[in-house]
């Protein structure tokens, strides 16, 4: 694998139990490089925080990087069950990332493809002859005939008479012919099935020279990042260096122009401590006031209680006069039933006499 770009940035992944909150993975701004695979045509991106990869991600053509916020940009990833968050210094970074993204995202779509294509005319072949065999299968009474083929022979022999052997003989003759074509099928077929037993041995050594240089890569790019992280760690030394005297210029320029401040500034402070003054005697009359106007709102207060009790008696007193009507009313209401009662009473009592 080949880096083909880097940038800087503060690696984050989502937090596996919330899958809301972003789990800082690096203390600091770390490298976030491209990767190159050419022997397997594969793009990922790597980072690394010291001796430990933080991200190890291969893009594939499903994947999507989000820009979330204008330093901020994320993408999921499948194989590793995470998303991964980067922030960046300046929004120019990120879309320099964001741009890389999606140009190896093409790039593996397209290498995917050809792959495909290429899986597609080496598997061609192999299915056309597999076909052909397929059509002459190999069986016991396709050697030796079937039973009715068998039989005929002694039906022949013993049905005709022996002074005619030419008629007899052209089972046998075509029995052979069939038997001698069905040996080359299985030879043609052991011809096959040998070659592709040494197709796929020479495929498995393949795999295991691949797996043991896909492993040699590994640990070159292992002691590469090592180099490259020794390297910033020598370049950043120099230029923190030249730096730090550029700031301490700077730096001194900056306090000499805040010295001249901090003496203007002495001066208005001291009108402001006369002011301060002023606005004490102020806020201590102010306190005074609030002082007495608290007072009044706790006598308010307990007027305002007493008259609440006041009414609250008043309400209830109302309630029972009110109940008391209630009542008189309806003793008032029996007794004019009554009456009328009587009065039918006694009108009946009338009619009667």
């Amino acid at each position: 694998e080949q880096p083909i770009f880097s940038t800087r940035a503060h690696v984050f992944q989502i937090d596996p139990n919330t899958k809301k909150n972003w789990v800082p993975t690096s203390k600091h701004a770390v490298t976030v490089s491209y990767f190159y695979d050419s022997t397997r045509n594969v793009y990922r991106i790597i980072s690394l925080d010291g001796s430990k990869a933080i991200i190890n991600s291969t893009i594939t053509p499903n994947m999507t990087f989000t820009k979330t916020s204008q330093k901020f940009g994320q993408w999921a990833d499948s194989r590793a069950n995470t998303v991964y968050g980067l922030g960046f210094s300046s929004e120019h970074h990120l879309s320099k990332f964001a741009e890389k993204f999606q140009e190896f995202k093409e790039a593996a779509r397209i290498a995917k493809e050809k792959s495909h294509e290429k899986m597609e005319l080496t598997s061609t072949p192999s299915q056309e002859s597999a076909g052909g065999d397929i059509q002459s299968p190999l069986t016991p009474e396709s050697i030796n005939g079937t039973d009715d083929e068998r039989a005929m022979p002694e039906v022949t022999q013993n049905s005709e008479p022996r002074a005619e052997p030419t008629q007899n003989a052209l089972p046998f003759t075509h029995s052979s012919t069939i038997s001698k074509h069905w040996e080359a099928e299985l030879a043609t077929l052991k011809g096959n099935n040998a070659k592709l037993t040494a197709a796929l041995l020479e495929s498995t050594a393949n795999v295991k020279q691949w797996k043991q240089q896909l492993a040699a890569y590994q640990e070159e790019a292992e002691r590469l990042h090592k180099r490259v992280t020794e390297l910033e760690c020598v370049s950043s030394q120099a230029n923190a260096v030249h730096t730090h005297k550029t700031e301490l210029n700077q730096t001194i320029q900056e306090l000499e122009a805040t010295l001249k401040k901090k003496e203007e500034e002495i001066e208005g402070l001291k009108q402001e401590i006369e002011n301060a003054r002023e606005l004490q005697a102020q806020r201590d009359s102010l306190t005074q006031k609030l002082q007495e106007v608290e007072i009044r709102n706790k006598d308010l207060e307990g007027q305002l209680s007493d008259l609440e009790q006041r009414l609250e008696k008043s309400q209830n007193e109302q309630e029972a006069f009110r109940n008391n009507l209630k009542t008189l009313l309806e003793i008032l209401d029996g007794k004019i039933f009554e009456l009328t009662e009587l009065r039918d009473n006694l009108a009946k009592l009338i009619e009667c006499s």
